[in-house]
């Protein structure tokens, strides 16, 4: 232990020893720097860090301003946390929306919008997230005249736990024009029953057919629901995070909030792709990023298909439990290859969501295309380091594997998603596949792909720490799902927090300053109550995050 600390400690030689702003002393700190992985303390300046080491070499570093904090035993002193997949402005809503998580039943469901019915007045959107069928005693999709009877004046929106599929009553339905004559829109499913009649259930791009009824948030809304976000994140010790799919008006709210200082946690915007005015504006403008790192818009964010909960995920042999259904395709080749063509010229990342091993060949096909286009238009310069990323890949055929590394595509996947599906991805499609495809992580890195970790919130709680036990354990923090999916895809859990900081930080273009403990990066921080690289299942639950450091200002403290 002693020669990583010292290389540590070598790392501030050379520095103005001029008094630290704070320093930071805990039993431990996982700096997930490899030259130098364990120290005891950090100190910073302004919003770098200016020095990491052992304790015994931290007095030049303190003057009589230096704020000292010393962890309380068994504390952990880690990089901030870098959410990779997530969305801001959703988590925020999310935040004040009725919360369906957790629901045992579609009566409990029933229950608790009629609730919130009961105080709100009456004409006013009801909008909820959170419902699982699959956790039901009754697996099968809701029908909507149950919810419709207990809200009658209240047009209502129910989310599914995926955000893929969605739950609306009577009123919303007859707002949105939605009838048994209505045809679902290319990439959406509207579900039927025996008589043709819309169930209120709607799948994927169906969707739209009722939220675009929904009064567009006005810019005070958004404001709020950004601080809850920000709050959030903080609590959780996140300081940055890939917003997975942001709109215009969002982006622009992001602009002003850096602009005045007022952002706690870094942004690597994902643009929306199917906004095409949005995306031709910012290829003209190229990539940009705000002077003190807050914001970055340089990736954009397609849609390959739906999600495998509820069988819009695009597979390449039928359901196992809808026999002659493939799920669904939610963009051509030829769309996606352009775009991925454009981002290679112009410097943007492409970011990708595929579920189905279908949906993630695919994007593969359609990157390897541009990447040939454009090696084959500058046969004299070596490939672009363009990070181009799948989010999700979630099921992988085995050939497809390998591609990621030999394509340099980041796999962005979520630990928490298998742990949460393995109640049902079996039934899905059967246990040679989820044997074989599905949530392949030690395969992948294996074969040399880089992979970073998201909580995909408010789709999965905000908890970086739960994911980390997800993907050590591959077994459900809250239930006894144990044995679902193959032990050998397990991380261990210096990778798994890597996926969270480091190599986090990579999928980003940020290595430089962000996701690792070193003289000379930012100084975000998280120090947690316990280390989580000694997390499992049993003790994830009384961790806490003490403290949340963003560019070297406390965001979040429980003392």
């Amino acid at each position: 232990m002693l020669a990583p600390l010292l290389a540590t400690m070598l790392l501030t030689q050379g520095r103005s020893l001029a008094p630290a702003d704070t320093i930071i002393f805990a039993p431990r700190v996982r700096t997930l720097d490899p030259v130098a992985p364990i120290a005891e303390f950090v100190a910073f300046r302004g919003d770098s860090i200016v020095a990491v080491g052992r304790r015994v070499d931290a007095a030049s570093w303190i003057g009589p301003a230096t704020v000292r904090y010393d962890g309380p035993p068994g504390s952990c002193v880690v990089p901030g946390f870098i959410d990779a997949h997530a969305h801001l402005f959703s988590l925020g809503h999310s935040l004040r929306e009725l919360d369906l998580n957790g629901t045992r039943s579609y009566d409990e469901v029933i229950a608790r919008t009629a609730k919130r019915a009961a105080g709100t007045p009456p004409g006013r959107w009801l909008r909820g997230r959170g419902w699982d069928q699959n956790d039901w005693p009754d697996t099968g999709f809701p029908n909507h005249t149950g919810l419709s009877a207990a809200t009658p004046d209240h047009p209502v929106l129910l989310q599914r736990v995926d955000g893929h599929a969605a739950l609306a009553n009577a009123r919303a339905l007859a707002l949105a024009g939605i009838d048994d004559r209505t045809v679902a829109p290319a990439g959406g499913e509207i579900l039927r029953d025996a008589r043709g009649m819309p169930t209120g259930v709607l799948i994927d791009r169906a969707v739209d057919l009722v939220a675009s009824c929904i009064p567009t948030p006005d810019d005070a809304d958004e404001r709020a629901a950004l601080a809850l976000a920000l709050a959030e994140c903080a609590r959780h010790g996140v300081t940055a995070l890939h917003d997975a799919g942001i709109g215009a008006s969002r982006l622009a709210l992001l602009e002003r909030e850096a602009a005045a200082g007022r952002l706690t946690v870094r942004i690597h915007a994902m643009l929306d792709g199917d906004d095409r005015p949005l995306l031709d504006d910012r290829f003209a403008r190229g990539p940009w990023s705000e002077l003190t790192g807050f914001l970055a818009v340089r990736a954009i964010k397609l849609y390959a298909d739906g999600a495998l909960g509820s069988r819009g995920a695009f597979l390449l042999a039928d359901y196992a439990d809808r026999p002659g259904h493939r799920g669904l395709a939610l963009i051509d080749a030829e769309r996606l290859t352009e775009v991925a063509t454009r981002a290679l010229a112009t410097g943007f990342q492409l970011c990708t969501h595929a579920i189905g091993d279908a949906a993630n060949r695919l994007v593969l096909d359609a990157y390897a295309a541009a990447l040939a286009n454009d090696a084959k238009n500058h046969p004299d310069a070596p490939r672009r380091d363009h990070r181009f990323r799948i989010e999700h890949a979630q099921l992988l055929d085995p050939i497809d594997v390998p591609r990621f590394a030999r394509l340099g595509v980041i796999a962005s996947m979520q630990f928490c998603h298998a742990t949460s599906d393995a109640p049902w991805v079996p039934a899905r499609i059967g246990r040679e596949r989820t044997d074989q495809k599905a949530y392949v992580w030690r395969r992948l890195l294996d074969s040399g792909a880089v992979l970073c970790n998201g909580t995909d919130a408010p789709v999965e709680p905000l908890s970086v720490l739960r994911n980390l036990v997800a993907g050590t354990t591959r077994t459900s923090p809250e239930s006894s799902f144990a044995g679902v999916f193959t032990a050998q895809e397990r991380l261990d859990a210096e990778a798994a927090l890597a996926a969270s900081t480091r190599d986090a930080a990579f999928a980003a273009f940020r290595e430089a300053d962000l996701g690792v403990l070193r003289v000379g990066h930012r100084a975000d921080l998280a120090i947690v109550s316990c280390d989580p690289v000694a997390l499992d299942a049993a003790s994830w639950r009384s961790a806490q995050v003490l403290r949340t450091y963003s560019a070297g200002r406390l965001v979040h403290t429980l003392d």
